[in-house]
């Protein structure tokens, strides 16, 4: 049985509220269950990680890029109990579930080299006059995430998020949230400082939360039109 729980500010805490069953597709057995989080879950999450985003957007860009490049290698170790676990709760083959991890891995080397692709562009825009290209972190952004796809889905965004100074919540799906709480550990465990990378775990309330939160500065969304309405 999985222990499941929201993870917040670099630590899992304790949920005493009303929960969901997580039920392997492989088994059909009860796999761990799921907190249904409340808006006042996610307005912890986003306090703490408004305070953690200041102190790593002021580092530069090549330190929040070692972090990405240690966690990308802590991927490769444990690829094989992240396959296994994405297999037990997503139902997805073994050769399924190790290419989920596969693009994942892939997509943490993209997150890694982008000091190298946004120094920006100074152009003359015209005789004395240069215009200068920079980008900044938002702030706190949240991506929330599908079943079927536990693990390379959350990588589109995450580690690209986390490179540019960004601090991150992450709502994966209720159907599968183990994953996601397993990748949380690497993270700790490659140094990322607490409160850049949160799980809030839930259903449509905390959804709805997330797209309302007025400190929330982005959100990114993958799934159905059924869902999304």
């Amino acid at each position: 049985m999985h222990k499941i729980e929201n993870f917040i500010n670099g630590s899992f805490h304790k949920h005493n509220g009303d929960t969901l069953e997580v039920t392997s597709p492989i088994t059909d057995s009860i796999i761990g269950y799921v907190p249904i989080s409340t808006r006042n879950d996610l307005d912890k999450a986003v306090q703490l990680a408004s305070i953690a985003q200041k102190q790593w957007s002021a580092q530069t860009l090549k330190e929040r890029s070692q972090v990405v490049y240690k966690y990308r290698a802590l991927l490769i170790q444990n690829r094989n109990d992240l396959s296994n676990l994405l297999h037990t709760e997503n139902g997805k083959t073994m050769d399924e579930a190790y290419a989920d991890v596969d693009k994942a891995i892939e997509l943490c080397e993209f997150a890694a080299s982008i000091p190298q692709i946004i120094t920006g562009n100074i152009e003359e825009v015209s005789k004395g006059i240069l215009c200068h290209e920079e980008y900044r972190p938002l702030g706190v952004v949240a991506s929330i995430t599908p079943f079927n796809f536990p693990v390379m889905v959350p990588h589109w965004t995450v580690p690209n998020a986390i490179t540019l100074g960004n601090a991150m919540i992450l709502k994966p799906s209720e159907a599968t949230p183990i994953c996601a709480n397993f990748v949380a550990n690497l993270w700790k465990e490659a140094g990322l400082p607490d409160g850049i990378y949160n799980v809030v775990h839930g259903t449509k309330e905390v959804v709805e939360s997330i797209c309302e939160h007025p400190d929330i500065k982005a959100v990114s969304f993958v799934g159905s039109t059924t869902v999304q309405k």
